[in-house]
């Protein structure tokens, strides 16, 4: 008896049945886990958002928090808001049902939805841009408090993602944030240093000719320049990737066209 149970055949049937349960196991959890996943994710970006702005408080939920801000989708091509064709347009090729949900770091990798970018166009390195974008709106009665816009693009050892966010007058920075990125810890990584990112608030994106004059410089931005923001020690290349994502996503290639859109009509 005890020989039978040491065979090899009934060694594989145990190794295989075995094999078979836990990956039943493991792809149960996985999908019975993914509405939280998603839930979790989504909270995290408003967090971002949210923290971007400098609206973040750890006191009360992100769920309340968030009730002050709007979400838009805007036209990049063309430096608007979407249109209700547009925004059916988005959801049918996503294969959504509600709009906030739009992904564009997805919607960058289809086709139908994005522009392939190449020499001069790409300073960001991004290769592909969605045509369409989330913007994030706070109001304060008629008139716009903050306008948060996500911005990404290549710095030493990846791709960053986050968040620039500007003040009502659609020119002056109210904060810079990322929330994803693999640069150096301790180097490129010192772009999440609270320091690094209070460097940014109050600069100006555009110069008195109107134009685009913000800028990381190397080593120390000159005392009281309105434009410029200190590169990071020891991440040079780092520091030439946000400069070069910023400037791109409020530069006329981006978001500069809806900027200067809603100044004109008094947004």
């Amino acid at each position: 008896m005890s020989a039978n149970n040491d065979s090899i055949q009934k060694t594989l049937i145990v190794a295989v049945l075995l094999c078979l349960v836990c990956s039943v196991i493991v792809a149960s959890a996985a999908v019975s886990l993914k509405p939280l996943q998603q839930a979790n994710k989504t909270e995290d970006m408003k967090k971002n958002i949210l923290a971007a702005a400098g609206l973040l408080d750890d006191s009360l939920s992100i769920t309340e928090q968030f009730k002050q801000v709007t979400t838009r989708i805007v036209n990049l091509e063309e430096g608007r808001f979407a249109n209700d064709a547009e925004i059916e347009e988005i959801k049918q090729l996503m294969g959504l049902t509600d709009i906030s949900k739009f992904d564009q770091r997805k919607a960058s990798q289809m086709p139908e939805l994005s522009s392939k970018l190449a020499g001069s166009e790409d300073p960001a390195s991004i290769k592909r841009r969605s045509k369409f974008a989330s913007v994030y709106m706070v109001e304060r009665g008629d008139s716009l408090e903050k306008l948060i816009l996500p911005v990404h693009g290549y710095g030493l050892w990846s791709t960053l993602y986050g968040f620039i966010a500007l003040k009502g007058d659609l020119e002056t920075v109210e904060g810079l944030g990322f929330y994803s990125h693999g640069e150096t810890p301790g180097l490129g990584g010192e772009v999440d240093n609270p320091l690094w990112k209070g460097k940014w608030v109050g600069k100006q994106l555009y110069n008195e000719q109107g134009q685009l004059a913000i800028e990381v410089v190397k080593g120390e931005a000159p005392q009281g320049s309105e434009h410029k923001v200190d590169g990071l020690s020891g991440a040079t290349l780092t520091s030439r990737g946000v400069n070069n994502l910023v400037r791109y996503w409020v530069g006329e290639q981006a978001f500069g066209k809806l900027l200067h859109q809603m100044k004109s009509q008094g947004a």
